[in-house]
């Protein structure tokens, strides 16, 4: 039978909690969300927090996915900690101050046979400000067997001038909660909730070329970003590789060309891994990696800032080609979908 413990945050937030849930759970309960791209599910690693009394020894799917530094002082991911006693804890100060909002689904289009571009209209806040590239979770509401609510990730991907409006990009994930609530159940007029914004994949200042890769729904953050290197005339030179299975997994095209129209020194490059016939002599072909590196071995100067956002297996080939050709890791960023 499950018992009423007490849980405290930063010694500014105190609430009661029932035993037999997860930290995790816990605090999204009471409004505090800590950062997560998994939901809660251990694979990710995001959900740090340190725990300075009351949660027993650390689990080995901790170990995995904490520092050594982190678990000497005492950091846990709060998805792995079932709650038995009271706990005391302390979250990043930025948590406590992110908002959450209350929202309504303008419009839903069609990107692909499994993307969804969402557009979402600001109730309360009214407004969003937020750093081209970072992401809100977005709060999933039951529907037919499922009756519980799950928080997904998702980048923003469109300007942050548009303060008052935001766009997502869902891919449908199999047997996925939320990404399956969007593409099936979700309709525009529909009232929302999410939070945010977050993240540390975002546009960095500089004059330093910018080398983009990224697939499929991991066009979201680079669109966001494209919106603001265009909308601040920077005038660097910004090189996009995109990879898409085939021709009609390719979208945003149009946009596209209306970022070279207002940026002379962009070139959007969309690469085809499993073209059809018909489609080869139209567009580079094979992995997206390959051009890429391609494209790093010929140039002279390594002093760019490389901006990688798809699947772990991608970001972690094109890290290794950047700094295989040069790039330092602090030039590298980079958002790998769980």
């Amino acid at each position: 039978m499950a018992a009423i413990v007490s849980i405290n945050v930063n010694n500014k937030i105190h609430f009661n909690a029932s035993t037999s849930i997860s930290l995790f759970s816990a605090l999204n309960q009471n409004g505090i969300f800590l950062p997560s791209i998994c939901g809660g599910r251990g694979i990710c690693g995001k959900c740090k927090c340190r725990v300075l009394d009351g949660a027993g020894p650390i689990q080995p799917s901790e170990e995995k996915k904490l520092k050594k530094d982190e678990i000497e002082n005492s950091y846990r991911l709060a998805c792995q900690i079932i709650i038995e006693n009271d706990l005391t804890i302390v979250v990043p100060e930025s948590v406590l101050q992110e908002s959450a909002y209350d929202a309504k689904v303008l419009d839903i289009k069609d990107l692909t046979e499994d993307i969804k571009r969402i557009r979402i209209q600001l109730i309360n806040p009214s407004e969003i400000r937020f750093r081209p590239g970072q992401y809100i979770q977005l709060q999933s509401q039951p529907y037919g067997d499922i009756t519980e609510s799950v928080m997904r990730s998702y980048s923003i991907a469109s300007s942050k001038e548009m303060k008052a409006q935001i766009d997502l990009m869902v891919r449908l994930v199999p047997e996925g909660i939320c990404s399956t609530w969007v593409h099936r159940h979700l309709k525009a007029g529909d009232r929302i909730a999410f939070v945010g914004p977050r993240g540390d994949f975002f546009l960095r200042r500089g004059n330093e070329p910018v080398i983009m890769v990224a697939g499929g729904s991991g066009m979201a953050p680079m669109v966001s970003m494209l919106h603001e290197l265009s909308d601040s005339a920077q005038n660097r030179e910004v090189r996009f590789f995109f990879g898409a299975c085939r021709e009609k997994d390719l979208f945003y095209l149009d946009e596209m060309k209306d970022f070279a129209g207002r940026m002379p020194a962009f070139r959007f490059v969309p690469v085809l891994s499993n073209p059809e016939q018909a489609e080869l002599c139209k567009l580079e072909t094979g992995l997206v990696t390959e051009p890429f590196g391609n494209f790093m071995k010929q140039r002279e100067s390594q002093a760019v800032q490389v901006y990688l956002c798809g699947s772990p297996i991608m970001v972690q080939k094109c890290r290794d080609i950047a700094v295989r050709y040069g790039v330092p890791h602090e030039s590298i960023y980079y958002d790998a979908f769980s």
